[in-house]
């Protein structure tokens, strides 16, 4: 009896240390996320991670730092459903100036306890737009739009009526605010200039997580930052148009080079690893087809000017397909491809081609040194008169030999015309020697 109470005497006392400790650790500090690039898997296991570890360490608020171009409607969905059942608050704060949540982002920011945007940056244009980058059809478009547009006016209402209304037309106008404008509307609820100055923005702000009221205390306390792990960090680097098309023409010009050279392999396995990374990111980034075909269509061109050389005609022609398919390839405002980029990937890629057309050209219009044909035109030296046949030596090699002009005496200089077969045909050569 006495060792069954020292225990519970033991059991209360861990649970009054810990209890306590946990309760003094509770709202000491703010849980920080930062984000860059389009709304992917990756996104959501970020945020995911977030939310679980602010409701572990006791953290008074997860701060979600986000500038995104929008991304995958259904991933957006899961996001905005993690945000809505956090038992922490979470604040989405659009930054740093000139970021944008655009599309999908739109979705996020409204869904968040609190929103709040930097100075210079822009919220909406959140209309739907295929996997692949292009317009919906007209019947699917419509009855998509309609969802949407409910969905983001039911995050919105609690902001007010003009709040709810811009959001809706954000999907059905594709219409887009400021800063200052979504503040003036109750889109969001402050401009801060730093994470900083909206941590004492916020300060004793009401808000309802998971339908309880809940007073945020955040001025002054110290901010964790919460990284993505090593593996998301990469595939989120990745996930850049600009990478996303150097990956892709690495992966092109890398299978191609093994392709003509077989046997190098690690061309062709740094190509394949390339190409399957530009994959994920094209994916990533709703890419559009068209685009693609383009860029497949240039690298069809410099290979066909390879095979039957054009003078750079065809590659011409390929380097206009890679600028345009490039241009092309994403189709929102918010990802697209840098110029300094597109143009220096089509000349290096252009320029490797064209020396590889002028080697094929060399090699073309050089005589063969190998071969029976590479002796045509070489010096032999009779071993035997040759009226007209006989017995020649030619590079180490005897050949019976034909004389067009005879007779040729032994060791008299003769030069092959012309190889028939296992035979050769000679003329005697003046004055030269072997």
């Amino acid at each position: 009896m006495l060792k069954r109470t020292t225990w519970v005497i033991l059991a209360l006392m861990v649970l009054l240390t810990y209890g306590g400790a946990s309760a003094q650790t509770r709202g000491d500090h703010v849980d920080l996320l930062v984000f860059e690039g389009p709304i992917t898997p990756v996104f959501e296991r970020y945020v995911e991670h977030g939310i679980l570890t602010a409701e572990h360490d006791g953290a008074e608020a997860m701060i979600l730092e986000m500038d995104t171009p929008g991304g995958s409607v259904d991933i957006t969905h899961e996001v905005v459903q993690k945000i809505l059942n956090s038992s922490v608050p979470v604040v989405v704060y659009v930054a740093p100036s000139g970021a944008h949540a655009a599309s999908a982002g739109t979705f996020v920011t409204l869904a968040a306890h609190v929103a709040a945007m930097a100075p210079g940056t822009t919220i909406g244009a959140a209309s739907p737009i295929s996997n692949e980058g292009k317009d919906l059809e007209k019947t699917l478009k419509k009855k998509v739009t309609n969802v949407l547009a409910k969905d983001i006016r039911n995050l919105a209402e609690r902001r007010g009526k003009k709040a709810a209304d811009w959001a809706e037309k954000a999907v059905t106008e594709a219409q887009a605010a400021t800063a200052k404008e979504a503040l003036e509307m109750g889109v969001i609820d402050f401009v801060a200039e730093d994470v900083t100055d909206l941590m004492s923005k916020m300060d004793g702000m009401k808000v309802t997580v998971r339908g309880k009221e809940m007073v945020l205390h955040t001025k002054g306390l110290p901010i964790r930052r919460i990284p993505m792990s090593p593996l998301d960090s990469f595939l989120n680097a990745i996930t850049s148009p600009a990478i996303a098309v150097i990956l892709l023409t690495l992966g092109i010009n890398g299978l191609i080079f093994e392709l003509a050279s077989p046997g190098a392999y690690l061309p062709g396995i740094i190509g394949a690893i390339c190409l399957l990374l530009s994959f994920y990111a094209l994916g990533a980034l709703n890419a559009n087809y068209t685009g693609l075909l383009f860029i497949a269509l240039a690298f069809l061109l410099f290979i066909v000017d390879i095979k039957a050389p054009t003078h750079g005609v065809l590659t011409a022609g390929g380097i206009a397909s890679f600028i345009f398919g490039s241009m092309v390839l994403f189709s929102t405002p918010y990802t697209t491809v840098p110029w300094a980029t597109i143009v220096g990937l089509a000349l290096a890629t252009g320029a490797f081609f064209l020396f590889a057309i002028a080697a094929a050209v060399r090699t073309y219009r050089k005589r063969p040194v190998t071969g029976s044909e590479g002796l045509v035109g070489m010096v032999g030296e009779a071993k035997g008169e040759l009226d007209p046949e006989g017995m020649v030596l030619v590079h180490g090699e005897l050949w019976e030999a034909t004389a067009e002009d005879p007779p040729v005496a032994k060791g008299e200089k003769v030069v092959v015309t012309e190889v028939q077969g296992l035979k050769i045909r000679v003329r005697k050569a003046e004055g030269r020697k072997g």
